[in-house]
């Protein structure tokens, strides 16, 4: 009867006959010490998912799981924003997917897809799940291939990511928000920043619920600005959010006052679900228009592209339908000749991920990076990582095996939700 194959034996019977060999002897050492580098678990085609656990912070609005293997290779993923309740959602993905093959990432992906197509599988809470999910198949496929996520997405063009700083700063006077963005340009060495110039308590508002801007409130707006402009220079990009909290005529307005201004982008003057809308604005103005946060999936975004709605996309990759589907995204955005900019709210696992994204897709514009960072100890401590998160504004791409960042149970509990399952 013939004996099956085994490559660990094999390998090490052919290196120590090598070893005999004088002239062999450092060839045999080192192709030992290269195997002896390589996962030598059992055939990938018997890799199997054996549990979905998950875990919340930040009032439910972020979702961490683990899917485990049956051969102790764990996967990481992390999910925001439309996660709060979403624990027997989990379980329920969990028990759909357990015993299939964590290598057949799309395959699964659209399994679970397909199955929910009655229970809300088109965006939200079921898409940010899945989400997390499929993040943690691709971090468990890459351990297990022992290679790292944008060597399963096709490979790289760039080693490093360049990110943009979302000051957390905003909605203050001209002055201050000048004097932060030098601040953060100074001491991070960011090469973008972004600011935010909705602010729902401007008493210069009509009332709370009508979205139209009023003249003292767009002058506010400018003014804010301009300070940040000419704190920063000229050679500083300025991303400006407005958190689709207007309607379209004021974004035509906005737009067109900031045009001298030089602004990166525009972000989201209006609700993203209106394409039609959204190309008035765009049509309107010379400075770009960028949407897509709050969007799922890659038919979420068909629309603004194909009539050209938007001169930028910023799908959440913690939310929008997985790696996978973030290029997918990103291919389409290419066809139409669109940059991809994705919104990043995430602990660093999901800045992470991302990043393994934005270096497989050629039209990768910038990533967004959030000051709380460098602020907040949380971030450091919830989560296993290499070296410098950031680099003079760009995050070095991780070479190791899967996503290269992994959740730190131990830290992770320290700011996990009361009354919520933490990975039971």
């Amino acid at each position: 009867m013939q004996q099956p194959f085994n490559r660990r034996s094999f390998i090490q019977k052919g290196l120590a006959s090598a070893a005999g060999l004088s002239l062999l002897t450092n060839f045999g050492n080192d192709l030992f010490a290269a195997v002896q580098k390589q996962n030598l678990f059992s055939a990938p085609s018997d890799l199997q998912i054996t549990d979905v656990k998950c875990a919340y912070i930040r009032n439910g609005h972020s979702l961490f799981v683990k899917v485990y293997s049956n051969q102790d290779i764990v996967g990481h993923g992390e999910a925001v924003d439309a996660t709060p309740g979403t624990y027997y959602l989990v379980k329920m993905m969990g028990d759909r997917i357990k015993g299939k093959n964590p290598l057949n990432v799309h395959r699964i992906f659209e399994d679970v897809r397909r199955r929910g197509f009655f229970e809300g599988a088109q965006s939200g809470m079921y898409i940010s799940v899945l989400t997390a999910i499929e993040s943690a198949l691709w971090d468990l496929a890459g351990k297990a291939l022992n290679v790292p996520v944008y060597q399963l997405l096709g490979g790289k063009f760039r080693d490093n990511i360049r990110v943009y700083c979302d000051t957390a700063s905003s909605r203050e006077k001209p002055e201050i928000m000048g004097q932060r963005a030098k601040e953060v340009v100074d001491e991070y060495n960011f090469t973008a920043v972004k600011f935010d110039i909705d602010d729902r308590n401007d008493p210069n508002k009509y009332d709370p619920y009508n979205w139209t801007v009023s003249p003292a409130e767009l002058q506010r707006m400018v003014d804010q600005i301009t300070a940040v402009r000419e704190s920063v220079g000229p050679n500083i990009d300025i991303c400006v959010d407005m958190h689709g909290r207007f309607d379209m005529t004021s974004g035509k307005r906005v737009a067109k006052a900031m045009e001298p201004l030089n602004l990166m982008w525009l972000e989201e003057p209006i609700p993203a679900e209106n394409a039609e809308a959204y190309k008035y604005i765009t049509q309107s103005t010379s400075t770009p228009i960028c949407a897509g946060e709050n969007l799922y999936l890659a038919y979420g975004f068909r629309p603004l592209l194909e009539i050209g709605a938007v001169d930028i996309i910023m799908p959440d990759l913690q939310k929008a339908g997985g790696l996978g589907e973030a290029q997918r995204i990103a291919n389409l955005a290419n066809v139409y000749y669109v940059p991809f900019a994705p919104h990043m709210v995430a602990s660093y696992l999901g800045a992470m991920a991302s990043a393994h994204v934005c270096a497989s897709i050629p039209n990768f514009l910038i990533l967004e990076w959030q000051i709380y960072f460098h602020t907040n100890p949380m971030f450091k401590e919830i989560v296993h990582y290499d070296g410098e998160m950031i680099i003079d504004g760009y995050i070095p791409l991780s070479d190791k095996p899967g996503i290269g960042v992994e959740i730190n149970e131990e830290g992770l509990k320290k700011y996990a939700d009361e009354d919520m399952p933490f990975f039971t």
